[in-house]
């Protein structure tokens, strides 16, 4: 059996349970519960504090795990990223006091930085020849800088909005960090059967997330024409209509082409566009 680890609460949570649904995953879990039964696939979900995750994960009492990069990095985790699940995206970055000018990271040198990441951070500055006081805080690291007890500090950014707030500006990007899927290097080898069918799963999910199934009514003389636009997998579906001289092409689009793709195929003469999201891809 399986042992997955997911955050039990705080920004990977929601996400990681959606995304084990979709692989089909149905999970017993109560409010509060920190283990949970998955009825319908050999697994138990384990609901841990994020920063217990890559030690539980690393020691072989989870067999996987659903965690940002930026916590395995940090606690420098013998663990094997599987896979890189694009949420959650965030970067590990140095923000001063905007009305400071900024003109470089030897400008810290000395200074004192407030971070909850003293590793990377430690890391980053000695890849620059940079020597300064890593202040450790483990939470609102934000406010250090305005009650001075650090001149700059270094947090994970999403948005920015939580730096703008707090005056602060984002200077430095140190590193970019998304959730990913890892696995104890003991599990990997055996359970390898139980593991590679979620990530098979995953990964099929992960793929229909990018991409929507586009239907379309066109002339016969536009298919040749519309088969060039649609950047399919091999070629499109082409059946005919009852209205003699016009077909319907089926196909698959990625989400970034989406708008370019319609307005080409509308150009061309293209009716009865309709897009529908696709539930999971196996290619």
């Amino acid at each position: 059996m399986l042992k997955i680890a997911v955050q039990k609460s705080g920004r990977l949570y929601e996400d990681s349970l959606q995304l084990l649904k979709e692989c089909g995953l149905s999970i017993d879990n109560g409010m509060d519960q920190l283990k949970a039964e998955v009825r319908n696939f050999p697994a138990e979900i384990y609901f841990l504090r994020n920063s217990d995750v890559p030690q539980y994960l690393e020691d072989g009492v989870v067999d996987l795990a659903i965690i940002g990069e930026n916590v395995l990095m940090e606690k420098q985790s013998a663990v094997t990223i599987l896979e890189k699940l694009g949420f959650s995206k965030c970067r590990l970055s140095l923000a001063l006091p905007k009305h400071l000018p900024y003109l470089g990271i030897t400008q810290l040198n000395g200074k004192k930085i407030a971070t909850s990441y003293p590793h990377l951070l430690r890391s980053y500055l000695e890849s620059k020849g940079v020597s300064a006081d890593i202040h450790l805080i483990s939470g609102s690291v934000e406010i250090a800088p305005n009650i001075g007890l650090a001149d700059a500090i270094c947090d994970l950014v999403s948005s920015g909005s939580t730096l703008f707030k707090n005056g602060l500006e984002e200077k430095d990007i140190i590193l970019r960090s998304e959730a990913c899927l890892a696995v104890n290097n003991q599990s990997i080898n055996i359970k390898n059967e139980w593991i590679d069918e979620l990530r098979f799963r995953i990964r099929s999910v992960l793929q229909a997330r990018g991409h929507k199934y586009i239907l379309f009514n066109i002339p016969n003389e536009k298919i040749e024409i519309a088969s060039s636009i649609l950047p399919v997998l091999k070629s499109p579906t082409v059946l005919p209509l009852l209205e003699n001289g016009w077909s319907s092409l089926h196909s698959v689009i990625h989400v970034h082409d989406f708008w370019n793709v319609i307005k080409k195929l509308k150009e061309i003469g293209a009716q009865g566009i309709l897009v529908i999201p696709v539930e999971n891809m196996v290619i």
